[in-house]
């Protein structure tokens, strides 16, 4: 299941590319087709990191602790839109089979963006993740505990409209 705004199905890939059985975009985005390097040294590629990219990066200012979920989860997608690594989240990206020949680059850049995630949330949240398989499962845990719908604000909004009347 994709929360959060993500892109399910069709992969990411812009419209450029087939897809193959595992949502993965052959072609642009993952240039296993169109250039002589690999996806893990083409800065195009979902599988890039550039050599300022380790574990322990913290990519916001804030970490989650719960009650700041909705703004911590926006500068969290900016970063990692910037990074090209949303995709390992949202669920447009699912992980390909062992065989597959791209599993071990999506298992580092699972893995490091999983590590990202550890280092931008509190230590009380860290325990109750450290020990899910993927990214996209850290993200939606996140999304079920933390998101707050405006349901409370129409409420208050209905509320003070029926206070006028």
């Amino acid at each position: 299941m994709v929360r959060n705004g993500g892109v399910q199905g069709g992969g990411n890939n812009g419209g450029k590319g087939k897809n193959n059985a595992n949502g993965l975009a052959h072609n642009h985005f993952l240039n296993l087709e169109t250039t002589d390097r690999s996806p893990g040294e083409d800065s195009s590629s979902l599988f890039y990191f550039s050599n300022g990219d380790h574990p322990g990066l913290h990519l916001v200012s804030t970490h989650l602790v719960g009650s700041n979920y909705n703004s911590w989860n926006r500068a969290m997608t900016m970063a990692l839109v910037a990074k090209n690594k949303l995709c390992f989240l949202d669920g447009s990206i699912t992980q390909p089979v062992v065989e597959d020949l791209i599993h071990g680059l999506w298992s580092r850049c699972n893995n490091m963006v999983m590590s990202w995630l550890l280092h931008s949330v509190s230590k009380d949240i860290v325990g109750s993740i450290m020990y899910l398989d993927n990214g996209v499962d850290m993200w939606n845990d996140f999304y079920d505990r933390f998101h707050q719908g405006n349901n409370l604000r129409v409420f208050q909004i209905k509320q003070l409209l029926n206070n006028l009347t």
